[in-house]
């Protein structure tokens, strides 16, 4: 087997490695609602959203055409050839860049994952590229203008369009509503929530998984197994199922420790609001997908729901939690980037086939040990409805609860 060939494999795994990890850091943006308010038990929702994911990635290929022309500038805007690269790159170095950034996106998804912090999957991932392709060919590699249209500007306003959306939806469900008994409430809009649920998982994996998709796409174009005009006009088929079963696989395990944060303690929701929440999500990223736009799905959900809490009179937002979740959003591009430029540069200095190994292997390193750091206070179906800690603000629920089951519809 040939260097290129090594390393491409070993890309085709990280990249499906990632697109896991999405499908577990991101379950809570359609599912946290549902299980917080009981509408769905924990299991039946990470089951029913991963369905819903598979089925989604099938829908559309507009994302993935934004990942292969809309972050790197590594393919030549002349000629119709396969996989013609720009002057002074060749496969293997555009075959790390893309790798490095994966590794950066990986860990990063990770490290906010041991923290139940709903960070983007999307922009580590974005960011991860930036920083690889800025390490390896200077400001030059980078699509500024895409970057900024397609990414910069959704992820500035998707969040305060979904936080007016869901804030809008709730005051009105609670208008129509009023004079209806709280019993009658949770149980109509307990069910009306797995449909909109439903939506968003479905949506997510639209857009999400296509992400992996248009990584994937962009190495066999790098390496002339793609033609890059056909991106636009479907996707090998093996490239699409892989890509959606491993986001599903992700998605079916839960990330419970994100879907504690988004569910219990940013707002303590009620099944009207949550259904507003959700509505909301789905719409904007369904929209946003269809328009090529790479939005956060996590910016949207966490927009919605912190929508719901204002729209609902008296009811509470933990503003200490939702400035953590600002913090992670805002550093999660340039540490991704940091990640991406360091694994670039280890593998470039060795070089080849080796290089891509020795940072295969930190990444596998870096993630057991996060691993083995989370299943030391483990979250999961059983305790991610515990009651919420206001003083630790933590996703972790302390030793004295218990789990807490409920009455789902």
């Amino acid at each position: 087997m040939t260097a290129e060939m090594i390393i491409l494999v070993l890309l085709i795994v990280t990249a499906l490695g990632f697109d896991f990890t999405n499908g577990f850091h991101d379950t809570g943006n359609a599912m946290a609602t549902s299980i917080a308010t009981g509408a769905l038990k924990p299991k039946v929702a990470v089951g029913l959203s991963a369905i819903l994911n598979l089925v989604g990635a099938f829908l559309s290929v507009e994302v993935a055409a934004t990942i292969t022309k809309d972050v790197l500038k590594i393919q030549t805007t002349s000629g119709d050839a396969k996989g013609a690269l720009i002057e002074g790159l060749d496969a293997n170095k555009a075959l790390i860049i893309i790798f490095a950034g994966l590794i950066g996106a990986i860990l990063w998804n990770l490290f906010t994952w041991l923290f139940g912090l709903p960070s983007s999957s999307s922009h580590a991932l974005f960011g991860g590229l930036i920083g690889s392709g800025l390490a390896a060919l200077g400001t030059t590699g980078i699509n500024w203008h895409g970057i900024l249209g397609k990414i910069i500007v959704p992820a500035l306003f998707a969040p305060l369009i979904a936080c007016v959306v869901a804030a809008v939806g709730t005051l009105l469900i609670y208008a129509i509503t009023n004079g209806m008994s709280e019993a009658k409430k949770e149980t109509g809009f307990r069910r009306g929530q797995v449909a909109s649920a439903s939506l968003v998982s479905l949506a997510h994996g639209t857009g999400d998984a296509q992400k992996t998709m248009g990584v994937i796409a962009l190495a066999l174009i790098a390496t002339g197994h793609l033609d890059a005009a056909s991106v636009s006009h479907g996707l090998p088929i093996w490239v699409v199922v892989t890509c959606a079963s491993a986001i599903a696989l992700g998605t079916w395990l839960g990330g419970w420790r994100i879907i504690r944060t988004l569910g219990k303690g940013l707002v303590e929701i009620k099944a009207p609001q949550g259904m507003a929440a959700e509505a909301s999500s789905a719409a904007i990223i369904l929209t946003s997908s269809a328009a090529g736009m790479a939005l956060s799905t996590t910016h949207v959900a966490t927009g919605s729901i912190l929508g719901s809490g204002l729209g609902k009179k008296g009811a509470e937002v933990r503003w200490g939690v939702a400035g953590r979740m600002a913090v992670a959003w805002v550093t999660t591009l340039p540490a991704a980037a940091l990640v991406g430029a360091i694994c670039f540069w280890i593998a470039h200095l060795i070089g080849g086939a080796p290089g891509a190994i020795v940072i295969f292997l930190i990444l596998a390193a870096l993630s057991g040990y996060m691993y083995w750091r989370a299943q030391q206070q483990k979250v999961d179906h059983s305790n991610v409805n515990a009651e919420w800690d206001t003083e630790t603000n933590s996703p972790v629920p302390s030793a004295d609860d218990a789990p807490t089951t409920t009455n789902q519809a």
